[in-house]
């Protein structure tokens, strides 16, 4: 299965990995919400704590498709070796997946305060640094 995209892929020119296109979704979601949810503190911005959430939610939406291409080119490019980063990434990938989901559904943004709950934002930005240093050291070594 996985040959049979990349040979499509390869007829209509694009020959390049396809995950990295995909992270931006997650990535920047989860970088967005963590702004988003510290700017909220400040007293005239705390509806901002409502954006934040809504850019968990959409990474959620964008965590599925950026684990599937990220399994595609892993089979594509490294054979589905099992290298330490490529085992780090399947790790963080999971744990930010659960961290997005905890915060979806125990989060209440229009009664944010310094808990639990905004920890749950620090540590997706943390993870998310991982993921995208993990990836970069595989692409760029």
């Amino acid at each position: 299965m996985t040959e049979i995209v990349f040979e499509f892929l390869g007829k209509i020119g694009f020959t390049h990995p396809v995950h990295p296109a995909f992270t931006h979704i997650p990535m920047g979601m989860v970088i967005g919400a963590v702004i988003f949810r510290l700017a909220s503190f400040l007293p005239r911005l705390k509806k901002l704590a409502i954006t934040g959430y809504h850019c968990v939610i959409l990474a959620l939406i964008g965590v599925g498709p950026t684990i599937l291409t990220g399994y595609l080119d892993w089979q594509h490019r490294y054979g589905g070796n099992w290298e330490f980063l490529i085992v780090l990434k399947m790790i963080l990938a999971a744990v930010l997946t659960v961290l997005l989901l905890i915060t979806a559904f125990k989060d209440d943004p229009e009664n944010r305060g310094l808990d639990r709950r905004t920890g749950f934002y620090l540590l997706m930005a943390l993870v998310s640094v991982g993921l995208g240093y993990s990836g970069g050291e595989l692409m760029f070594g």
